[in-house]
């Protein structure tokens, strides 16, 4: 059954959404404020790096299944479906920010009212929000339009960015939150082309669907968190972090998922949604102490990585070129929010130093944040040039397996931090490079 779908937001979550929702059938059209966006995507380009997008956008497009527009009240008269694909970013108390959630209901719930809509309506909230915020938004709509009939559902999404595509088009499970049976049909409705493949669908009440997304972006933030700071200890004792992380990580109660050490997580959801529920929980009079320590060992992580690159220098990186391998918070995205790659730039830059990165991506959203203060090269190879350090900050595949040869002639001296764990130490000995990781001890070449 193909349904009315307004994807409300075409950001990483509602373009993936719109266009994976039209994809299987759905009549879907999406709405942004942004006019050049939304003419851009008309026109089928992708204003983000998501691989396979674009071949979804295109097809729908071709096919007439996905449109885009400025006029929300197109939306609200043609669709059933409201799926909310706004941005929930975190104030300075680590609080989500649901100013566009709310003012996005508001404004529904007065078009409501002046299209004068008798048919029923279904606000799906897919943005990371905090517990109780299903009932809000039903509260408004109570209040503003009672005379429609409105059901509001959580419907996290559970997308990573560099594989959002297939994690939508073939998720492990999908959770809605929703107390209406109407809703919960619905629901199924939209989503059974994914359960016939053999999606788990899970109907919870609203307020364990908003709980369930922030604990599962916590629980693999602590999964990250405690690696690294076993990595230290590693460091200290002359462990290999590397043949930990393989042998904890057969166990099936462990898994191994999310347990390379590295300089910490970034990107738009991991550090927001645990900033959110650490506040949530302290408002509630319940701290969640793990997952504290969690944040305090990735703010940690990625500044005593740096701190040893400073040290390799004896304190003192005036006039220093340094080589920055990676801007995007991981690899496959131009996202670089929250990307620990800048908190190795600010800090390289305090102390005097000249950062020269180059990353496939993510050039031009870094430009946007930090314009010029860095320098930005052409290629991998560019970046070493006359470099008296390489860092890397993002295990883009094309770093993997690089011209050795050609790295060590490029550099004015041969030597590595790897914060990503992408080269195996003996092996960069061989080849002549001092070498420094995380979680292991540093290798240096015989003089």
């Amino acid at each position: 059954m193909s349904h009315k779908v307004a994807v409300i937001g075409t950001g990483y979550v509602g373009l993936v959404t719109g266009a994976c929702l039209a994809d299987v059938g759905n009549d879907v059209l999406c709405i942004d404020v942004d006019p050049s966006k939304i003419e851009r995507m008309r026109r089928g380009e992708v204003p983000i790096y998501e691989p396979g997008l674009d071949v979804v956008l295109h097809r729908t497009l071709r096919e007439g299944r996905i449109r885009f527009s400025l006029d929300l009240d197109v939306a609200v008269r043609e669709c059933d479906l409201l799926m909310f694909c706004l941005p929930t970013p975190p104030g300075k108390d680590g609080q989500a920010d649901l100013d566009m959630v709310i003012s996005t209901a508001h404004r529904v719930a007065e078009l409501l009212n002046e299209l004068n809509i008798t048919e029923p309506r279904i606000v799906v909230n897919k943005s990371t929000v905090p517990v109780g915020t299903a009932a809000l938004v039903q509260e408004i709509f109570t209040r503003v339009a009672p005379k429609r009939h409105v059901d509001v559902v959580s419907n996290p999404e559970f997308l990573r960015e560099g594989f959002a595509v297939e994690d939508f088009m073939r998720p492990d499970r999908i959770v809605v939150g929703t107390s209406s049976s109407y809703a919960a049909e619905r629901m199924h409705s939209l989503y059974r082309p994914f359960t016939d493949r053999g999606a788990t669908l899970l109907i919870f009440d609203e307020k364990s669907s908003e709980v369930t997304k922030y604990a599962a972006n916590s629980f693999l933030a602590t999964k990250i968190s405690f690696m690294n700071d076993l990595s230290e200890y590693c460091e200290a004792v002359g462990a290999d972090i590397e043949n930990i992380r393989i042998g904890i990580g057969i166990d099936p109660r462990i898994g191994s998922r999310f347990l390379n050490a590295g300089i910490g997580y970034g990107g738009s959801c991991f550090p927001k949604d645990v900033k959110a529920i650490i506040h949530a929980a302290s408002e509630a009079g319940t701290p969640l102490e793990v997952i504290q320590a969690a944040k305090v060992v990735n703010d940690h992580q990625v500044r005593r990585f740096t701190g040893r690159v400073v040290a390799r220098f004896d304190g003192d990186m005036s006039g220093k070129r340094v080589a920055l391998w990676g801007l995007a918070f991981k690899p496959d995205t131009d996202d670089v929010r929250e990307a620990p790659s800048f908190v190795i730039i600010d800090r390289l830059l305090s102390e005097g130093a000249t950062v020269v990165a180059f990353d496939p991506e993510a050039r031009e959203t870094t430009q946007r944040v930090i314009g010029d203060r860095i320098t930005y090269a052409e290629d991998a190879y560019a970046a070493l040039q006359g470099a008296d350090v390489l860092i890397i900050a993002t295990e883009w595949q094309e770093f993997r397996d690089p011209d050795f040869t050609r790295m060590r002639s490029l550099l004015t001296a041969p030597i590595v931090f790897d914060g990503r764990n992408i080269y195996n130490p003996q092996e960069m000995v061989e080849r002549g490079f001092e070498y420094h990781s995380v979680g292991r001890g540093s290798v240096y070449p015989e003089s």
